[in-house]
C-alpha cells in the first residue's frame, strides 16, 4: 500500500476560486497496521461525523475523505481559528493481495480505523497434519 498524496495541502478542487483563495484539504495522520488477516488503518479526523464521512475502497484504491461542521450559536462568528481547512481527504493505492469489497470502517472519538482483509487464497492457513 502507498500513499498517493506527497503535499501537505491540496487544493480539492482548483476550480472553487470564487475570488477567494481555492479551499484546501488537510491530509489526516495514519497509522497503518498489518498482521497475517490484512491491514488496519487508523486516521485522526477530529470533528467529523459519520454523516460527513465518505470511504470508498475499490481494486487499486483507498479514498476517505470528511467534512469538519463547527456549529456556532446564532449570531456568532469566529474572531480567530488555527483551522483553516474544515475538510479532510487521503489516497492509498492498495495491494492486489487485499479484499477491497470486505473493507469495514469504523468511527469512534474522532478516530476512523479502516480494516482491509487480505483475499482469501494469499491468507496463510493452518494444513491440519495426520500420524499414521
Amino acid at each position: 500500500m502507498r500513499d498517493q498524496q506527497e503535499l501537505s495541502r491540496q487544493p480539492s478542487s482548483p476550480t472553487q476560486l470564487n475570488g477567494r483563495e481555492a479551499e484546501y484539504s488537510l491530509i489526516p495522520p495514519a497509522d497503518v497496521l498489518e498482521d497475517t488477516d490484512g491491514i488496519t488503518l487508523y486516521l485522526d479526523m477530529p470533528g467529523v461525523s459519520k454523516e460527513r464521512l465518505r470511504v470508498e475502497a475499490d481494486k487499486n484504491s483507498l479514498v476517505i475523505e470528511g467534512e469538519v461542521h463547527f456549529s456556532m450559536p446564532s449570531g456568532m462568528e469566529p474572531l480567530y481559528a488555527e483551522l483553516q481547512s474544515t475538510r479532510y481527504r487521503r489516497t492509498f493505492t492498495l495491494s492486489g493481495e487485499l479484499d477491497a469489497e470486505r473493507t469495514i470502517a469504523n468511527l469512534k472519538n474522532g478516530v476512523l480505523s479502516v480494516n482491509i482483509p487480505l483475499r482469501a487464497e494469499v491468507r496463510p492457513r493452518k494444513i491440519d497434519v495426520h500420524a499414521s
